[in-house]
């Protein structure tokens, strides 16, 4: 039986026309991935200040990702220099440390090293877990208290709490006081307050960061 491709000019034109919204529908959703992924306002650099296990690394990137949707990538490890000492020489501050690498791009600067800030003229040195710019770009957290007298995997659900903590201040949250177990209670160097937070920010919290981003 003979084909006829005699094709009519009307199933032609309307077969062009699909043929261009399935094209224009790929060319959109490739653009639109390719800006959300190379967009500098949606990877956070994760950059180490001296050693730091890549346990502890690999943790924080996943756990960044999943609780803010955002890329991250581990940056090669920078040197702790001395002009970031505080005054007693024997730990970092961490004021001094966010000045000298505060950046254009989302940066979260993790140590094994002690850090501390000046909290009064009583406390000039009041270590701490972690500090962020609010709001801002740059955070540090440091591992030293959160590892004491606790196995590897709960210091890594603290410095997970923290880290989602100090990004929440560059993200424009301040501290909590409408729910004890959200991540944004003001931990006040008190390890036990991490500890009761869960991995969690209130509704209030996830509210005021819908309308600050």
């Amino acid at each position: 039986m003979p084909i006829n491709t005699n094709i009519p000019s009307t199933f032609r034109v309307k077969t062009k026309k699909i043929l261009s919204l399935i094209i224009l529908c790929v060319l959109m959703f490739s653009t639109s991935s390719l800006i959300q992924s190379t967009s500098k306002d949606h990877i956070i650099y994760i950059q180490p200040l001296g050693s730091v296990d890549s346990e502890s690394l690999m943790y924080l990137k996943k756990s960044v990702e999943d609780f803010y949707g955002y890329e991250c990538s581990i940056k090669t490890k920078l040197e702790l220099t001395n002009d970031i000492l505080s005054k007693s020489k024997t730990r970092y501050d961490a004021n001094k440390i966010l000045s000298k690498y505060n950046s254009n791009i989302n940066l979260l600067l993790i140590t094994e090293k002690d850090i501390a800030y000046k909290k009064s003229n009583q406390f000039p040195e009041w270590g701490i877990f972690g500090l962020g710019l609010r709001p801002g770009k740059t955070c540090v957290v440091s591992t030293f208290r959160l590892k004491r007298k606790v196995t590897k995997q709960q210091m890594l659900i603290r410095l997970k709490k923290v880290a989602l903590h100090e990004i929440g201040h560059n993200l424009g949250l301040s501290h909590c006081k409408n729910n004890k177990e959200c991540m944004m209670n003001d931990a006040d160097g008190t390890i036990k307050q991490v500890d009761r937070e869960k991995i969690w920010f209130c509704e209030k919290c996830w509210g005021q960061i819908k309308k600050l981003n």
